[in-house]
């Protein structure tokens, strides 16, 4: 249903390509002998703002979504809350599938196969959409009533990387239940981590939507973290000094796997035929700085009941996956190339567990491949 009101519907209806917002520009293709690989470099700049939309028909669905699950989280027993986040998710499920289906199948495919059942894992993936939505009002209003069980897989290996005194940076992936339980995972296991963040953090980039429907999965997500980290294109200067003053305190610095904030990010190969787009930031503070990186993924094991966070350092070298970069002078490209690859091999090794519950696939073809009318999508952070 289009609310004409809120705004001018042929104007919304018209989602601006990256050709309109970004200039693109490859910057290196590094080489990965011993893997017989190479990573793509990119750089990218705004030419073109977006305006920020003071109010959107999303809006108004995710302020009703969140009043419904407030109400679920409070009165309903936690054995139904996952049956009601399918149910839920049905209701507009046609239209998901006429909009957004073909990409999501071609992207599945390229990644894992043409074997893979794709109508089920989107309507697995709709529900887990919902669940998570659903996770935030618990944690507002479910009290002693939720206990989940979560079982947090490498904190030997976190440990280790703390001790020798140089900090470490979690390079998170964009599951659905990353958000929240990756952080609180972290937290009660005696971790204390500090996000880097959007500055429009949440589910909508409205006006409404940062001062009204984002501020509670922010303040949620605060209880779980030591700091946040926020940044815009236009202060990079110093967030960098922000992160490296906690990798200098040896503290945890906390980063999502999001190409859409920066202003760098690389290209990968990925599964059977496909390309992934990973952040180059993370690489390039632990290739600088010498700080130990790990991947991070948070698993919903059982819905509502019990979440598994896979913990796993990567490897910058090709004789060993624990030794950090020794090269901490200057974007050593192969140190973070060996990273980008490190961590596409986790990345897509989780993946295979769970993929109903990735929230951003890759893309079948190169980014230089891609039509101009390609529309640029959300971050989901």
């Amino acid at each position: 249903m289009r609310l004409p009101w809120l705004g001018n519907s042929r104007k919304a209806s018209r989602q601006p390509t990256s050709n309109d917002i970004y200039h693109t520009e490859i910057t290196a293709d590094v080489a990965v002998p011993e893997r017989d690989e190479s990573v793509r470099f990119f750089s990218r700049k705004v030419i073109r703002p977006g305006k920020q939309r003071r109010f959107t028909n999303r809006d108004l669905r995710e302020s009703l979504l969140s009043c419904f699950y407030l109400g679920v989280a409070a009165l309903v027993p936690v054995s139904w809350w996952g049956p009601i986040c399918g149910w839920v998710s049905r209701l507009r499920r046609k239209r998901h599938f006429r909009k957004e289906f073909a990409r999501y199948d071609v992207a599945v495919k390229a990644v894992l196969g043409n074997a893979v059942d794709t109508k089920s894992m989107f309507e697995a993936q709709l529900a887990a959409v919902h669940r998570r939505r659903l996770a935030l009002a618990a944690h507002l209003v479910a009290g002693w009533r939720w206990s989940p069980a979560i079982r947090l897989e490498g904190l030997e290996a976190l440990q280790q990387a703390l001790r020798n005194g140089r900090g470490a940076i979690i390079w998170c992936d964009q599951f659905m239940a990353q958000t929240i339980m990756g952080k609180r995972a972290l937290h009660e296991a005696g971790v204390d981590t500090h996000q880097v963040s959007a500055q429009y953090h949440g589910f909508s980039p409205s006006k409404f939507g940062y001062r009204v429907i984002n501020p509670p999965l922010v303040k949620v997500e605060n209880r779980f973290l030591k700091s946040r980290i926020v940044f815009e294109r236009t202060d990079a200067y110093q967030v960098t000094t922000r992160i490296q003053k906690v990798l200098k305190a040896n503290g945890v610095v906390l980063m999502t796997n999001t190409i859409y904030a920066g202003s760098a990010f690389t290209e990968a190969a990925m599964g059977e035929r496909g390309w992934t787009h990973l952040a180059s930031a993370p690489a390039n503070f632990a290739a600088r700085a010498g700080a130990a990186l790990f991947h991070m993924a948070m698993i919903e094991t059982v819905p509502f009941r019990h979440y598994l966070a896979i913990v796993r350092e990567l490897s910058a070298s090709p004789e060993t996956s624990t030794s950090p970069a020794k090269d901490t002078t200057g974007k050593n490209l192969v140190v973070q190339a060996r990273f980008v690859l490190s961590k596409r091999d986790q990345m897509l090794e989780t993946l295979k567990l769970c993929p109903e519950q990735m929230m951003a696939w890759s893309s079948a073809t190169r980014l230089t491949e891609w039509p101009t009318e390609t529309a640029v999508g959300n971050d989901g952070t």
